[in-house]
C-alpha cells in the first residue's frame, strides 16, 4: 500500500467493516443472519484507482453503499482523509457527504426522466450551496462540456440521449459538488464496448483533471486491467486478495482469483481506445 510509503494521509480506509442482513424465515423459525461483508479493510491513497472484483453477490455492491453512506456497516470504521465517518442516521456532515459521490450502473434509471439534464445537474447545487439559478445553470453548462456533451444539451430529457450519454450525464452530476472521492458501481457494464472505452477515456481524464480518488466496482477483468491502479478481490463477503494491479494480474495468490480470471472471458479494451483514437485522427 502506498499511503504508508510517504506517510501521507489516506483519501479512503476502512478498517474491518462487517455488514450483516436479518432475513425473516417465517413464523416459527428464527431470522437468518446473511454475513455480506466480513471484516474487510484497505487503504486507499488520494488520486488512485482500487478496482473491486468479484461474482454476484460476493460483497462489492453493499461495501459501495457503505462507502457512500446509503447504508451503515454493522461494525467497523470508516475514514475519510483520516476522519473517521459517523454515518448513523442525522450524523453525517454535509460536508463530508458531499466528498464522496457514487455513479450507477444504470444511467437511465439514476436519472429522473422527467427533468431536463439543467435541472438533474444544478438540483445539488440548489439543494447544498447558495448558488444563484443563474450561477447554477453556468455550473451545470460547464460540467456538461467536461463530460463530452454540449450547451445545448442542457433542456433536453433523459431519453433524447444514447446510453454513453446518459452514463456521461450521471458522471457530471456526479461532480457538480466538487467530490474527493467517486464510487463506481459497475458504470460501464451496460454499455457497448466501443462506448465503454470512451467513458473509461473520460474517468481517466477527469481523475487527471480534478485529482479524483476513484473505487471501480466491475466483474470485468479487462476493464479493471485497464483503469486500476490496484485490485481487490472478494469472494463470499471477504477480501481475498489484494494488491497493485500487475502483481494481482500477473502472480494472483488466492486460488479463487487464479479460478476467477481463467473463468473469465476479457475484451481487449487496449485495442478498442486505440481504434477510438485511430478514427479521431481520420476525423
Amino acid at each position: 500500500m502506498t499511503a504508508t510509503e510517504n506517510n501521507a494521509v489516506p483519501m479512503l480506509e476502512i478498517r474491518n467493516i462487517k455488514q450483516d442482513y436479518h432475513v425473516p424465515q417465517g413464523l416459527f423459525k428464527p431470522e437468518k443472519v446473511v454475513h455480506a461483508v466480513k471484516g474487510v479493510s484497505f487503504k486507499l491513497d488520494a488520486g488512485k484507482t482500487l478496482a473491486i472484483v468479484g461474482e454476484s453477490g460476493c460483497g462489492k455492491s453493499t461495501l459501495a453503499r457503505i462507502l457512500t453512506f446509503i447504508d451503515q456497516p454493522t461494525a467497523g470504521e470508516l475514514l475519510i482523509e483520516g476522519k473517521p465517518v459517523d454515518t448513523r442516521p442525522g450524523h453525517l456532515s454535509a460536508e463530508m457527504r458531499r466528498k464522496v459521490q457514487i455513479v450507477f450502473q444504470n444511467p437511465y434509471g439514476s436519472l429522473n426522466p422527467r427533468q431536463k439534464i439543467g435541472d438533474v445537474l444544478g438540483e445539488p447545487l440548489a439543494i447544498n450551496t447558495t448558488m444563484s439559478a443563474a450561477e447554477r445553470r453556468e455550473r451545470a453548462t460547464e460540467m456538461l462540456v467536461k463530460v463530452g456533451l454540449g450547451p445545448e444539451h442542457y433542456n433536453r430529457y433523459p431519453h433524447m440521449f444514447s446510453g454513453g450519454q446518459r452514463q456521461r450525464i450521471a458522471i457530471a452530476r456526479a461532480l457538480m459538488l466538487n467530490p474527493k472521492l467517486l464510487v463506481l458501481d459497475e458504470p460501464v457494464s451496460a454499455l457497448d464496448l466501443s462506448v465503454q472505452a470512451q467513458v473509461l477515456n473520460l474517468l481517466a481524464d477527469l481523475q487527471e483533471e480534478f485529482g479524483l480518488t476513484y473505487v471501480f466496482i466491475s466483474h470485468d477483468l479487462s476493464v479493471v486491467k485497464y483503469i486500476a491502479d490496484e485490485v481487490m478481490v472478494m469472494y463470499y463477503g471477504e477480501a481475498v486478495e489484494y494488491g497493485t494491479r500487475d502483481a494481482v494480474f500477473e502472480a494472483p495468490s488466492h486460488a479463487y482469483t487464479r479460478t476467477l480470471f481463467a473463468a473469465t472471458p476479457r475484451a481487449d479494451v487496449e485495442s478498442i481506445r486505440a481504434r477510438i483514437a485511430r478514427k479521431k485522427a481520420i476525423a
